[in-house]
Formats: structure tokens, sequence, C-alpha cells
């Protein structure tokens, strides 16, 4: 791990926004199962978040990870980005703002991400149109079209 990621593992595992009564909750120490089973993600996609550098875990006496209750959040939030199609790398590159505060909207500096990723998806939806269009033709028609 570089200093860069390192910091921001610390960061990230460190920076709390004002308490509640909710992250007052989320202050106990998580077992993987535990944060795999109240936010829905697998205990793979937990461990690959932690290995580049999304989570920090820390190794309990008997050799498994636990996590920070604030990982409840960063799970989710991690979640609803890949949702919208964004890479781990991607992910990775957003403000810490993003991971640390559930539901946060996404951040200003991150609209050229966002707007990328929404050409791309639509680049991907017009070439399905045009596969679905030859595929309906070919069906039709019985035999496949030239390429245009």
């Amino acid at each position: 791990m570089t200093d860069a990621t390192s910091h921001r593992v610390i960061t990230l595992a460190t920076t709390r926004p004002a308490l509640s009564t909710k992250a007052a909750a989320q202050d106990k120490p998580l077992s993987i199962g535990e944060l795999a089973r109240k936010t829905g993600a697998s205990v793979r996609s937990i461990r690959h978040y932690d290995e580049h550098g999304l989570l920090s875990s820390q190794r309990a006496s008997n050799g498994y990870r636990t996590f920070a209750g604030i990982a409840l959040t960063q799970v989710r939030q991690i979640q609803r980005m890949i949702a919208t199609g964004f890479s781990l790398a991607e992910i990775r590159a957003f403000p810490d703002c993003m991971l640390l505060l559930e539901g946060a909207a996404m951040c200003p500096e991150t609209t050229d991400a966002q707007r990328k990723r929404l050409a791309d998806i639509e680049r991907q939806i017009a070439d399905l149109e045009r596969r679905r269009a030859r595929l309906l033709k070919t069906l039709v028609e019985g035999v496949v079209p030239p390429l245009e």
C-alpha cells in the first residue's frame, strides 16, 4: 500500500461527521459477517473493497477482520455508486465525504465523472438498440442483414 493509499484508508476510517444516535450505534466493531448481513454485500465484496482501500479493517485477536461501525455507511455508499456504473478505481478517487455520509449527494468535484459515466451508458444503450434492430430484422427476414 502506498503512503497516499495508507493516508486515505486512515482518513476514511477515522474521519466522522458529528455523531448522531444512529452514528453512535455504528461505533461497535463489526465482524465481516455482521457487516455483510447488515449491508447485503457479500463477504467477498467487502474483502475486495478493503483490499482496494475503500474500507479499513483491523485484525481481532483471533485473526479475523473487524470493521468500525462507519463501514456500514461506507459499504452502502460503495454499493450505490457501483449501481450507477462507477468502478472501484473511480469511487476511490471521489472525495471522502461521499463514503462517510449515507445518502450523500454526489459532490461537485465528481460532476465530470458523472457526465462521462452517463455518456458511456448512453453509447452502450445506442449500441444495444442497433443490435436489437439487426436481430429483429434477421428474425423477420430470415437472413442476417448487411452491416451498415
